[in-house]
């Protein structure tokens, strides 16, 4: 780097961690922007300098654009990262560093445009030459109605805009549609500021598969292979892992080249993540979406690859070629992530925020924990309920799940309700074990598991 560059974290918990620590190691001095109910995090330890942004709630501090800015600016930073959520995907607030002199670490705000609108995502999958399901824009229930009768049931209604399960509601058949419609694009609009809805064939036996790009300023664009999610409750992931071991290896170098054209499509910059349904009894790929930032699950990519996503990923912002090529990607192994989460199973993972008594994780080898928790740490209600993500690497599938069972074994931890009773019994799951769930799987699952010993 020719620049002396000085970066503003603009998030929070154990992504605003994992960012510091990156920059740590490049020799890049920090600011982090913190809440008033994060004054006293890890993160906020560990950074150069910290910035109270404003009050505990998300709108008044880590959603606030011209606050994080003027944090931004006035300690003398170069660089905002904006993580993930909170304001990653906003091209208004990628457009305002610019405006103000500062790099947004993350795609330019054309790009961040073109895939933050899921129809016009699909719209540049479609150019490139990339399968899509079937289905499309509606503005009413009746026009969904007629496009439903058309691709067939059951379908997805999804927001256009935003993600998380918000917006999104399955249908299975014309009676339940028009309400459904109604109350997705309420949902959208309240989430989101847009209602705009679409609707889209549902893929009764698909697994979530998706592919890590990194792409520089120097027209350099390389994946560094593919991650499964498909233990999900209601659209939130759960288990991740690297690579997906129930593809084939024809349908694993169509979904590699379908990520690749759609970023070169459009001349994506920064990194990136396509996702994919995977039908597991057709064996076809249909897209997703792109996520145009860092994903919570990076971290198997990162096992399994060696590569340190965060770190190419400033590099990249910073204007630096990428020193990586196609052939340098090598795939070692298996890797497993657990997400950790202040939820009750019992209660249909309901958030259960609080004062954290013990925490105290095994040390164990090729097990990597990505944490902000402490004891006597107080868990706030105000924000997502991650409290940790727990990795294992392993020399294949098996092992690494081994390596996670004896760690959940051996964590130690009291206060807020957790999942990890949870966590354990998807770890012995059969269906789990031998890698047979889609995406829909632990809904109907959950309730039963939940009943069995651990």
């Amino acid at each position: 780097m020719t620049q002396r560059h000085k970066v503003f974290v603009a998030n929070r918990g154990e992504i605003a961690l994992r960012i510091v620590e990156a920059c740590d190691r490049l020799g890049v001095d920090t600011v982090l922007g913190v809440s008033e109910a994060d004054r006293d995090t890890l993160a906020a330890r560990r950074a150069g300098q910290t910035v109270v942004l404003g009050p505990a709630r998300a709108n008044q501090s880590y959603l606030s654009m011209e606050a994080v800015v003027h944090a931004s600016v006035v300690t003398g930073c170069t660089a905002v990262h904006p993580g993930y959520g909170f304001l990653s995907e906003r091209s208004a607030f990628a457009q305002l560093c610019a405006d103000n002199g500062l790099i947004f670490v993350g795609p330019r705000p054309e790009h961040l445009d073109v895939l933050g609108d899921k129809l016009s995502a699909r719209r540049v999958a479609e150019a490139a030459g990339v399968p899509v399901s079937p289905g499309g824009p509606t503005t009413s229930g009746e026009e969904a109605l007629v496009l439903a009768e058309r691709i067939g049931y059951p379908v997805l209604v999804k927001a256009a805009f935003g993600g998380g399960g918000r917006g999104m509601k399955l249908v299975h058949n014309a009676a339940d549609l028009v309400a459904a419609w109604n109350l997705a694009s309420s949902e959208a609009a309240a989430s989101f500021g847009d209602g705009t809805v679409f609707v889209e064939r549902f893929v009764q036996n698909a697994k979530h598969v998706e592919v890590q790009i990194l792409a520089d300023q120097h027209g350099h664009c390389i994946h560094l292979g593919e991650r499964e999610c498909s233990v999900q409750y209601r659209y939130q992931k759960v288990i991740e892992e690297a690579p997906c071991a129930a593809l084939t290896p024809q349908a694993r170098e169509r979904l590699h080249g379908y990520a690749l054209k759609i970023a070169q499509h459009i001349g994506y910059i920064s990194l990136g993540t396509v996702e994919f349904l995977y039908d597991v009894e057709r064996g076809d790929l249909c897209f997703l979406e792109v996520n145009p930032r860092v994903q919570v699950e990076h971290p198997v990519t990162e096992a399994v690859t060696g590569v340190d996503l965060v770190r190419e990923q400033l590099l990249v912002a910073f204007g630096e070629p990428l020193r990586l090529r196609q052939q340098d990607i090598l795939i070692q192994g298996h890797a497993v992530e657990l997400r950790i989460t202040a939820q009750d199973p019992e209660h249909e993972l309901r958030p259960s925020p609080g004062r954290l008594k013990k925490w105290r994780p095994a040390p164990l080898g090729g097990v990597r924990w990505d944490t902000h928790l402490y004891e006597g740490y107080l868990f706030p209600p105000y924000y997502d309920a991650l409290m940790a993500k727990v990795i294992a690497h392993g020399n294949d599938r098996a092992a690494a799940l081994q390596r996670l069972r004896m760690t959940l074994q051996r964590l130690e931890i009291e206060g807020p309700v957790t999942n990890v009773s949870l966590l354990q019994r998807l770890l012995n799951a059969p269906d789990v074990v031998s890698n047979t769930v889609t995406t829909r799987w632990l809904e109907v699952a959950l309730h039963d598991l939940m009943g069995a010993t651990a």
